[in-house]
């Protein structure tokens, strides 16, 4: 389930990609919109899961998460997918500097360095060919990651009280009107054929939400981390073949660090990711 998650993932870049007349807002809540629809359902089915024990951090998360994805969309437009997808990798590594930071969590000296190797690993990436210009598209990206290290920060605390299904029905729910106020300012209507593009994604992005939350109710979130890094290679292919992007060495070399430096920093205090 999380491998196929991860390929589905790679699927979503592409679509961003492909969608070069929509711009990444408008992108952005047709993706929550269309997500929201898939999983009505469920909602419909079992009202009761909208019970909750929070009420405007769902909204705070909610704005993080989104926050980071329109991040990625745009980094999407401008950068290798390749690039972008490895630099995303960082989030679990961010996420256990905002525990240290925020949650009072103690940092050991194996996790300091893998904090340390993993922002090594993001410069790699980030400046492949050693100009001295840091690319603005990649810098987009880590502050993705950031955002979303920061949305799993929350969830963190919210997981304590309300169930998963209740997380992820009020993150979509919350999602839509708020994707759709940055979108109006740039709106444009998509054409029939990016319209079936964006139904694509929205339902792909659902699905992957779905397996995500399945796989974890099965398995502890060390052991299925790694196999999110599934999606770089996953990424990697279709950008060949779509677009005839071939990642650099410096891509792999930077995303063979941040790899092995989140399975350090994720050791003994695994993040819960949905």
């Amino acid at each position: 389930m999380m491998s196929a998650a991860a390929v589905l993932n790679g699927i979503d870049a592409a679509i961003v990609r492909l969608l070069v007349d929509v711009h990444p807002f408008v992108i952005g809540f047709f993706r929550a919109l269309f997500g929201l629809l898939f999983v009505m359902p469920m909602i419909v089915r079992r009202p009761a899961i909208l019970v909750s024990g929070y009420r405007a951090t769902h909204a705070v998360r909610a704005a993080l998460k989104l926050g980071g994805l329109l991040c990625f969309f745009v980094a999407f437009t401008l950068a290798p997918l390749a690039d972008v997808t490895a630099i995303i990798f960082l989030s679990p590594i961010l996420l256990a500097v905002g525990a240290w930071l925020f949650l009072g969590e103690k940092l050991g000296p194996m996790r300091v360095f893998a904090i340390a190797a993993g922002f090594s690993g993001a410069l790699i990436i980030i400046n492949p060919g050693g100009s001295g210009a840091l690319e603005p598209a990649l810098l987009l990206a880590l502050a993705g990651s950031a955002l979303m290290a920061l949305a799993q920060l929350v969830l963190k605390k919210m997981s304590q009280r309300d169930s998963t299904d209740t997380l992820v029905a009020w993150n979509l729910i919350l999602t839509v009107p708020l994707a759709l106020i940055p979108a109006i300012l740039v709106w444009t209507t998509p054409s029939w054929t990016a319209f079936g593009l964006l139904i694509v994604q929205g339902v792909c992005g659902a699905l992957n939400m779905a397996l995500v939350t399945r796989a974890f109710s099965h398995a502890d979130a060390s052991f299925l981390a790694p196999f999110d890094f599934i999606r770089l290679p996953a990424v990697a292919l279709i950008a060949f073949l779509l677009f005839g992007q071939v990642a650099g060495l410096s891509t792999w070399i930077g995303a063979g660090i941040i790899f092995a430096a989140t399975l350090i920093a994720s050791r003994k205090n695994p993040a819960r990711i949905d």
